[in-house]
């Protein structure tokens, strides 16, 4: 049996370009703490939050519903966490598992952490999970030849179906 793979060829300038080393560096701010006064709203991408954690739009989704979860306090892994944020990160993260099965009905979901810059973390610095609705076929082409991803929604769309299933 072939081992399928998935390629991110997209994310190289990102990872290796002139700017990668300031994504893991804690110099200058946080667009995760920034994001994480924000209110609720389909123009900051705040789905939703609490006193410690709070659930915002992947600005740069790998599909359609890809959310984020994470810790309002700047801390850049799960050890430095205090009880209360713990239990408040891993909350959110099953009730995002749980408003994202309601709005997409996927066959799938892949959740998960990159926790460190070698670990392919984005941005190391401040902690965050991914949860992110899967289809089966939902791979195509377009990845793998033209280095595009096709998003069938907008965030809004996105933000506007996910929202309702955390009141």
């Amino acid at each position: 049996m072939p081992l399928d793979r998935f390629a991110a060829s997209w994310r190289e300038a990102y990872v290796s370009g002139p700017d990668a080393a300031s994504h893991a560096s804690d110099v200058g701010t946080c667009v995760f703490c920034e994001l994480s006064q924000l209110a609720p709203s389909s123009d900051s991408g705040v789905v939703w939050r609490d006193e410690f954690s709070f659930v915002t739009l992947n600005a740069f989704p790998y599909g359609s519903g890809h959310l984020l979860v994470l810790p309002r306090r700047h801390v850049g892994s799960l050890l430095e966490l205090n009880d209360d944020e713990y239990r408040s990160f891993f909350w959110t993260l099953r009730r995002t598992v749980a408003a994202l099965e309601i709005a997409y009905r996927a066959d799938g979901m892949n959740v998960g952490m990159n926790l460190g810059q070698a670990a392919g973390a984005g941005i190391p610095k401040h902690l965050h999970g991914h949860a992110l609705p899967r289809w089966n076929g939902d791979t195509n082409f377009m990845s793998t030849i033209a280095e595009t991803r096709v998003l069938p929604e907008s965030l809004v769309a996105t933000w506007e179906k996910v929202v309702v299933q955390f009141d």
